[in-house]
């Protein structure tokens, strides 16, 4: 029987009323960013993530209090409740969802527009420019039947099958399989990763662009040239083991202490994990930019007169310093105290209230041991702020990599005055699932200054930030000559 919303031409209808095509998951990345900007753009704000209404507070405050076996229970059924059974692959449909992506913005004129690699960091310099970005990548969840966690290559396999369908059905689309049994081991209980990256822009992407830029307008190409050593399955499929995070590859790929001690710690059968054999560097599946999107862009821009300009940085956290001290230059020029940081995890991000509450974005692209390096490299290379302000995300999982909730607090006393965590249970924490709600409703509660929307920043304004402080970010900015 055909189910309704998988019908190509009902999806592509019900995406102006800004419902995201079914096999798109709202508990991710690239649709939380690309929600966050778009709302920021409406003039609203970003509460649960886009996809949770506040209201849902007691019931994520009760769910804390449950014990530890019920809550993962909870958080692995509800990814599972985003996933698409494998049968349903071939009715994705890379066009209309890139429908529904430019319907969750305003329909008119923009001076640039930037596409490509998922982060927070660009959420907020999206937010700051007024500019819309458009994701290179999207997440599918699917279904899958019972595959113990730490069997990557029975994933792998039970992928290379399943995967044909889609890829058939959109030749624009290349497929990273990715399967983090570090990270992810609650979700892997019930579906695995298919994130997608666009080769191509796509008619879509295409008329959105020839509508909203005026000629002479300039297109950002956002590139994350993060890799990850990868396993070619198919054309256009390849099967990533591990992610970015706590675990490091040789973690993955080679085990060790750490790795022998987490997998005894949920009793698993493995003391290591068995992958399969990587055959080469490639982006990395959730933040990498892949670049045969690139040539096309420039194509289109050279042949409509539009500029380009790449956005190049190594790691997806790379870009946040950047935001940061772009924020504070820009609050000194309007008169406002830049005295207020406030740490972003992953999706917990806010672009609206950090504006109205005149708080420095700095945003981690997770809770791991990498990510609390990158903020205290940051506060060790700037003027100190009075106030440290922290989201955390809590992913159910005592994962290798995993800082503890005390060493997490030890950032506050880089404060000069004073500094809290917010939306954070801390006795609860990995388990703390609260925050997902929390983050937004407490940030309101906590910080009370409050200061009015501003316009946006100019781009000339964004050149005369990037002259005055030159190579100070690991960030390059580089010009197209058509």
């Amino acid at each position: 029987m055909k189910t309704p919303f998988y019908d190509g031409i009902l999806a592509s209808l019900t995406t102006k009323l800004r419902l995201a095509p079914p096999y798109i998951a709202g508990f991710d990345s690239g649709s939380a960013m690309l929600r966050a900007t778009a709302a920021y753009l409406r003039g609203e704000d970003f509460p649960g993530m886009g996809v949770q209404p506040p209201a849902i507070e007691p019931i994520a405050t009760l769910i804390n209090k449950l014990p530890r076996q019920v809550q993962e229970v909870i958080y692995t059924l509800g990814s599972a409740g985003e996933a698409i059974p494998p049968e349903r692959l071939k009715d994705v449909n890379a066009e209309v969802a890139s429908q529904w992506i430019i319907n969750e913005y305003p329909q008119r004129q923009y001076p640039a527009v930037a596409i490509g690699s998922a982060s927070g960091a660009i959420v907020h310099l999206c937010a700051v420019l007024g500019i819309p970005w458009l994701p290179q990548t999207f997440m599918i969840p699917v279904l899958h039947p019972e595959i113990h966690p730490d069997e990557p290559k029975k994933a792998m396999e039970w992928g290379r099958e399943k995967a044909k369908p889609l890829l058939a059905a959109n030749p624009d689309l290349q497929l990273h399989h990715m399967y983090d049994p570090n990270q992810d081991r609650l979700s892997l209980r019930g579906m695995n990763y298919f994130r997608v990256k666009r080769l191509h822009l796509g008619e879509i992407y295409k008329y959105f662009l020839e509508n909203c830029l005026p000629k002479g307008a300039t297109i950002f190409i956002v590139e994350c040239q993060r890799t990850w050593s990868t396993t070619q399955v198919d054309d256009r499929h390849i099967f990533q083991f591990g992610a970015l995070g706590g675990a490091t590859e040789a973690d993955f790929f080679q085990g060790g202490e750490s790795v022998a001690e987490y997998l005894q710690r949920y009793q698993s059968p493995r003391r290591q994990w068995n992958p399969p054999t990587p055959d080469g560097e490639r982006p990395e599946a959730e933040w990498g930019f892949e670049a045969t999107l690139r040539d096309d862009i420039e194509n289109f821009a050279r042949d409509r007169g539009y500029q380009i300009r790449r956005i190049i940085f190594q790691e997806p956290e790379h870009l946040s310093p950047f935001v940061a001290e772009l924020y504070r230059w820009w609050y000194k020029q309007r008169g406002i105290i830049a005295n207020r940081l406030l740490v972003e995890s992953f999706i917990l991000l806010e672009p609206m209230w950090t504006l109205r509450t005149g708080s420095v974005p700095f945003w981690m692209k997770f809770n791991m041991q990498s990510s609390l390096d990158w903020i205290e490299n940051y506060l060790d290379s700037t003027d100190p702020y009075d106030e440290i302000y922290m989201f955390l995300f809590s992913h159910g999982v005592n994962a290798v990599g995993l800082p503890s909730i005390e060493r997490w607090r030890e950032v506050f006393k880089r404060s000069r005055k004073h500094g809290e965590f917010i939306g954070v249970e801390e006795d609860k924490f990995p388990r703390n699932f609260a925050t997902l709600i929390r983050y937004y409703t407490d940030l309101q509660r906590v910080i009370s200054a409050r200061y009015p929307v501003p316009g946006s920043l100019m781009l000339e304004q964004l050149d005369q930030f990037i002259q005055q402080t030159s190579d100070r970010f690991p960030v390059q900015w580089e010009s197209v000559v058509s």
